[in-house]
C-alpha cells in the first residue's frame, strides 16, 4: 500500500501534464513521489520509484516534443540528482534503524541479566515491579531492585545510583551481585547494609574517576517481611519510605531512621538502624525511586504519588503500578526526567487447607475441586 500511493501519484501527474495546456508544466512535481516512498519504503524501492518518475519525465518531454530542449534536459538531471539523493538518505536512515534495533536488543538483553524479573510470588508475598529508564533509547539506568527468599523470610532491595542513564549502571551491577550473594549470609538488616556498603566502597576505589571522587552514592531500602509475623523491618541508607496502603483504602508514610548512602563512608552494622512497622494481610507496601515524586507537570508541580496510590490501594500489584504508571506519564506529558523504579508488594493471605488435622475429609475433598484459590 504504501509503493501504490507514489506510483498513483507518477501516474497522476502524467497524465495531468499531458493534458494540460503547453504553458502548464507539472513534470518538476515528480520528484515528490520518491520523497513520498521514502516515507514507506527501503532505498531499492524507492529507487525504483525515482526511475519510474525519470522515465514519466522523458514521456513528457517526448509527448510535448521537447525531449532534446535544454529546459526538458535540466528537469530530467535534477529530478535524477534528487532521486540519488533521496535513496542515499533512506539507506542511511535504514542503516541507523537497523543499528538502533540491535542497541535496543542489546539493553534488553542486559536489563535481563542485571535486573532479574521478580516472581509474581515469592513466599506468602505477591510482586509486581516496572523500571522505565530516563535515556534515550535505553532500557536500563542507574535505579535497581531485587528479591531473595531467605529461610522464613524474604527480603527487598530497592534503590538509586547518584545520577541517571547508562553511566550508572556500574553501581548498579556491583549492589545488585552483592546483594543477592549477601542476602543469604547475614543474619539481620544491618549487617546486610554495611556488607553492602563494602562491596560500592571497593567499587569506588578502584573505578570512580578522580574528578567525582566523593561524589558517587547509592540510597538503597532493604526490607525483610518474615513469614510468621504481620509485620516488616526496614533498613533505609538515605532511601525514600515506602508507601504502606492498608486494606481499608488508607495510606501510610513510616518515619524511617536512615543511615547514610552507599559510599559515602564506610559504615558498619551499628550504624544502620532498622525500623518495623505492620504490615498486615492484604496491606500492599508501594516502594519507589525518587524519579517518581520528581517527575513535575507543565506547571511545574511534583507528582504527588501518595494521593493518586489511595485510589488504588485495593488493587492487585501489578495493577497497582499499571494505574500509577500510566497516571505518572499523563503527569509529566512527556520523557520522563529520571530513571524510575516501583516494586508493588502484598501479603497474600495463607491458602485455605479445609482438610485440617484431627478431622476426617469430607468424601470427594481429596479428590474433588476443593474451591480453595492457591494463587490468592
Amino acid at each position: 500500500m504504501g509503493l501504490l500511493i507514489p506510483v498513483v501519484l507518477v501516474v497522476l501527474i502524467t497524465v495531468a501534464d499531458t493534458v494540460t495546456p503547453a504553458d502548464i508544466v507539472l513534470g518538476p512535481l515528480l520528484v515528490i513521489a520518491p520523497a513520498l516512498a521514502a516515507w514507506f519504503e527501503g532505498p531499492w524501492a524507492t529507487g525504483g520509484v525515482g526511475v519510474l518518475a525519470v522515465a514519466a519525465q522523458m514521456f513528457i518531454g517526448w509527448r510535448s516534443g521537447l525531449l532534446a530542449s535544454r529546459g526538458v534536459i535540466v528537469q530530467l538531471v535534477a529530478l535524477t540528482v534528487l532521486t540519488g539523493l533521496i535513496v542515499v538518505m533512506c539507506a542511511v536512515r535504514d542503516r541507523r534503524g537497523r543499528q538502533l534495533a540491535q542497541v535496543r536488543s542489546v539493553a534488553g538483553a542486559a536489563q535481563r541479566v542485571l535486573l532479574w524479573p521478580l516472581p509474581n510470588r515469592l513466599g506468602g508475598l505477591r510482586l509486581a515491579s516496572v523500571y522505565l529508564a530516563a535515556e534515550d533509547e535505553a532500557q536500563i539506568g542507574g535505579d535497581l531492585y531485587a528479591a531473595a527468599r531467605t529461610g522464613n523470610a524474604v527480603r527487598l532491595l530497592i534503590g538509586d545510583v547518584r545520577g541517571k542513564g547508562l553511566p550508572a549502571i556500574g553501581e548498579a551491577a556491583v549492589v545488585l551481585g552483592a546483594f543477592r550473594e549477601a542476602a543469604h549470609q547475614h543474619a539481620g538488616l544491618p549487617e546486610l547494609a554495611a556488607a553492602l556498603d563494602r562491596s560500592v566502597a571497593r567499587y569506588l576505589v578502584d573505578f570512580e574517576p578522580e574528578r567525582e571522587a566523593g561524589e558517587r552514592f547509592v540510597t538503597v531500602l532493604l526490607l525483610e517481611v518474615p513469614d510468621d509475623e504481620p509485620a516488616v523491618r526496614l533498613t533505609s541508607c538515605g532511601h525514600l519510605a515506602p508507601l504502606l496502603l492498608a486494606a481499608d483504602g488508607s495510606v501510610t508514610v513510616p518515619h524511617l531512621h536512615p543511615a547514610p548512602p552507599l559510599g559515602i563512608a564506610l559504615t558498619d552494622a551499628e550504624d544502620h538502624p532498622v525500623d518495623t512497622m505492620s504490615f498486615a494481610t492484604e496491606d500492599t507496601l508501594l516502594l519507589y525511586t525518587d524519579g517518581v515524586i520528581e517527575a513535575r507537570d507543565r506547571d511545574g508541580t511534583f507528582y504527588p504519588l501518595a494521593d493518586r496510590a489511595a485510589q488504588w490501594a485495593g488493587s492487585e500489584p501489578d495493577a497497582l503500578l499499571q494505574h500509577v504508571t500510566r497516571d505518572l506519564i499523563a503527569h509529566a506529558g512527556g520523557p520522563l526526567g529520571d530513571d524510575v523504579a516501583l516494586i508493588g508488594v502484598r501479603r497474600a493471605p495463607a491458602p485455605n487447607s479445609r482438610h485440617r488435622p484431627g478431622r476426617t475429609a469430607e468424601p470427594g475433598e481429596l479428590c474433588g475441586d476443593s474451591g480453595t484459590d492457591t494463587a490468592r
